[in-house]
């Protein structure tokens, strides 16, 4: 796709000169106030663009312009008529205002300012309201993206693809400023971040509210995350908020609405028993743009080695009697086995070695095809498919990977994982979303490994079934649920429910809903009673979180309608009675007092966003051969051919996406990259046979840090090689890496199920010669034996 000239190298003035962002939290929602200060100091007028991410479901509900004393609220309009109006107030000289949603995915947005007349200065205020996603740890996080990342657009995709910006993050022509309050009825325990902050001030006693604020310096080379830790954040809860008393009664903004979050709890008894079968489909992204480091540090580890690692600790884990298969794609796709296979010793084995021969080489990122394709192969009989899908995220076609995704919602559950910044939020999380999965990304110095054996994990968990919500309200009272069916329940993960509440009913009323399900072939319930009195000082928060949710779902209906002009109307009408976007609506905004015609040719500014792959030649393919493929995948990523003087290899060379000529580097800006020694965990798991169990040899020695002999000499007589192996590992394990037992947990549980079938009486002996041995001090018991 076309990538928009830089800029500051073309030496002319940017007009966004500063970003103040304002973050209010409260318990597990956020609304966010963007400032945008714009000054022309330029000698004629101008039209500034600025193409910028937003989290993929955020609830844009504000938009206004102050101009000297003269504030200007943007209205809600159809989004062609939107644009005719702004094109109509520009060519009369009129200043004008646009903000709308991008038409290929709903995480990117582009703002119009118009007519900016000389030595005039403009603030542009943008809300947006958001749920926050609960992560593995049960943490909240927030994610403010400060990074954009050109979008690869397939060839034949429809539309013409997002147009982004970008310049390195250290010509980033604006400053940003970044507070956050946050209140919860339950104590702040901590608030975390990628980037430095200043320290966490409480505001009370009782540590319900503190405030934050993003430290001096923010070099834009990172999107902003929060991670926010309540006390007792499994707690259900259910907030009513009074409707917009200007609204018709009767309407979604009229009624009260509310919000109900669950966090089912499973019995411990049903927990304890992990599923044994299921088909297990990876699909890894192996695009150029993998071949980046997997955060901003001076860190070695890509992307892709971080994927292939993710993977073996995931193939080591798998439960026997399951089926799996192994995908990848890039411009094309390939696959290790023709359809899935049984997991054994010999197939297990022979997807490692495939892995490990796996590199970024395989060109853009087109996931569409290789979805088609594992969608397209029959789902075999007692084995629920279950994928894990791998991406840097920087696709142009997402709604259409997103309906895809859906429309085949009913024979797998997806989990999807957002590696490195700037990953697509919108995609990531509307395939998890619609795939009846989990979302998790992995960003700055996170680890990819724990993430995803918590989705693992959450794929184990037996099949939930037969899913209903009940209500029960006062005499009277009616409800209308607002949100899609929950048909997927996982164990601590929270479900939201939307739902506007009708009829006349007594404040110290109460309401009940209740939500049944089938575990494991146990029927089992979760209740919550909730107050029908509103909730104070929330705004409108929960109507416009609801009105985005019954938006989406509109949305979705109309790709796949025949009727889809009247469910178009149905979504602009009710994008613009709750003041909320959707992608058939922008918000416009004319400056209509203004009297003045502004004169003289209207100069055009795009404003450039901080961006990470846009030099991807730099940070990504110097290392690379250009037999493998990335020549061409930047060629196609920028739009623009790649020139060398020498065509055999371009490490040294700097390719600017902007400009059509190349410049050499010093040769010593680019050291050969080293690869780092194995993790000393990875070189352990990787030993592991598929059956869980370890073999007696120099590799398993050398990896327990000790020689062959010793390990052979300490074994108890009566021990077999292979349980004598295992239980070393164990303990080794629990000795050495605690820390990472999110990792290694299931791949150890495996080998307990083994060593249990082995029957072996020499067991205790082997524990207690294995802790001399290792200089540890486990309990048999704390082994799970």
């Amino acid at each position: 796709m076309d990538c928009c000239g830089l800029l500051t190298l073309q030496k002319e003035p940017v007009p966004l000169k500063s970003i103040e962002v304002e973050l209010e939290v409260r318990d597990h929602v956020a609304t966010v106030v963007s400032t945008l200060n714009y000054e022309n100091k330029e000698d004629k007028p101008l039209e500034a663009v600025f193409v910028f991410p937003l989290p993929g479901d955020a609830a844009v509900c504000h938009f206004s312009a102050q101009i000297g004393q003269t504030q200007i609220v943007a209205e809600v309009k159809e989004k062609q008529k939107a644009r005719e109006e702004y094109d109509d107030a520009l060519s009369s000289g009129q200043q004008a205002f646009l903000l709308e949603e991008s038409d290929q995915s709903p995480d990117i947005f582009s703002l119009r300012v118009g007519s900016l007349p000389p030595a005039e200065s403009a603030s542009i205020r943008l809300e947006y309201v958001t749920e926050l996603a609960v992560q593995a740890d049960d943490g909240l996080r927030f994610c403010l993206p400060g990074v954009l990342n050109p979008r690869y657009q397939p060839q034949g995709s429809e539309g013409a693809g997002v147009q982004v910006t970008s310049v390195p993050v250290s010509l980033v022509p604006y400053s940003l400023s970044f507070s956050a309050r946050v209140s919860s009825p339950r104590p702040i325990s901590k608030v975390e971040s990628n980037c430095s902050l200043d320290p966490l001030q409480s505001l009370n006693t009782d540590q319900t509210q503190a405030t934050v604020k993003l430290a001096a310096g923010h070099k834009f080379n990172r999107d902003v995350e929060l991670l926010i830790y309540y006390k007792d954040a499994h707690q259900p809860t259910a907030v009513v908020e009074a409707g917009q008393a200007s609204a018709e009664p009767g309407s979604l903004m009229g009624d009260p609405v509310v919000m109900v979050s669950l966090y089912p709890e499973f019995p411990q008894s049903v927990m304890s028993s992990k599923a044994s079968c299921g088909e297990f489909v990876f699909l890894m992204d192996r695009s150029g743009s993998m071949d980046c480091a997997t955060n901003n540090t001076e860190q070695q580890e890509t992307r892709i080695s971080s994927a292939k690692d993710t993977l073996l600790l995931l193939l080591k884990s798998l439960p026997m009697g399951c089926y799996f298969n192994i995908y990848s794609f890039g411009s094309s796709y390939e696959h290790i086995f023709p359809k899935s296979v049984e997991y054994g010793e010999k197939t297990m084995e022979e997807a490692l070695k495939k892995v490990e021969q796996m590199k970024a080489d395989l060109g853009g990122t087109e996931i569409l095809e290789p979805l088609k394709h594992i969608y397209s192969q029959p789902c075999i009989p007692t084995q629920p498919r279950q994928m894990f899908v791998f991406t840097d995220g920087e696709v142009g076609n997402t709604k259409e990977v997103i309906d895809l995704v859906k429309n085949n919602s009913g024979s797998h559950r997806c989990f999807s994982f957002g590696i490195g910044e700037g990953a697509s939020s919108a995609l990531i999380n509307g395939m998890a979303k619609e795939g009846g999965g989990h979302a998790q990304f992995i960003t700055g110095t996170d680890r990819m490994q724990p993430k995803v054996m918590q989705s693992l994990r959450f794929a184990l968990q037996p099949a939930v079934e037969d899913v209903s919500v009940t209500w029960d309200l006062p005499k009277g009272s009616t409800v209308t649920v607002l949100s899609p069916p929950i048909t997927t329940i996982f164990q601590g993960k929270r479900s939201l429910i939307y739902a506007q509440l009708t009829g006349q009913s007594s404040e110290a009323a109460e309401g009940c809903v209740t939500v049944k399900y089938s575990l494991a072939g146990h029927p089992s319930e979760n209740q919550l009673h909730f107050s029908l009195r509103p909730a104070e000082d929330t705004g409108l928060i929960v109507h416009r979180l609801a009105a985005r949710t019954l938006i989406c779902l509109l949305e979705m209906e109309a790709e796949n309608n025949e009727e889809k002009e009247e469910v178009k109307k149905k979504v602009v009408q009710l994008s613009v009675q709750s003041g909320v976007s959707s992608s058939f609506t922008a918000f416009i905004a004319v400056n209509k007092d203004n009297n003045k015609e502004i004169q003289g040719p209207l100069l055009h500014r795009d404003i450039p966003m901080a961006g990470l792959m846009g030099f991807a030649a730099k940070a990504c393919c110097l290392t690379a051969d250009i037999s493998s493929g990335l020549l061409q995948d930047c060629e196609e990523y920028y739009g623009n051919p790649l020139e060398f003087e020498d065509t055999s290899c371009y490490r040294g060379v700097q390719y600017n996406c902007a400009m059509d000529d190349s410049e050499a580097l010093p040769d010593e800006e680019f050291p050969p990259a080293k690869k780092p020694p194995r993790d000393p965990l990875l070189q352990l798991v990787s030993l592991q046979k598929a059956s869980g169990c370890w073999l007696l040899d120099p590799a398993l020695a050398a990896a327990l840090g000790k020689t062959n002999e010793e390990v052979e000499k300490s074994k108890p007589e009566k021990a077999s090689s292979e349980v004598w192996a295992t239980i070393l590992a164990l303990i080794w394990l629990h000795g050495f890496k605690m820390d990472a037992k999110d990792e290694w947990e299931l791949l150890a549980a495996k080998a307990v199920s083994w060593l249990s079938a082995q029957k072996a009486p020499s067991v205790t002996e082997c524990v207690e010669a294995g802790n001399i041995l290792l200089g540890c001090s486990v309990q048999k018991t704390a082994l799970g034996l």
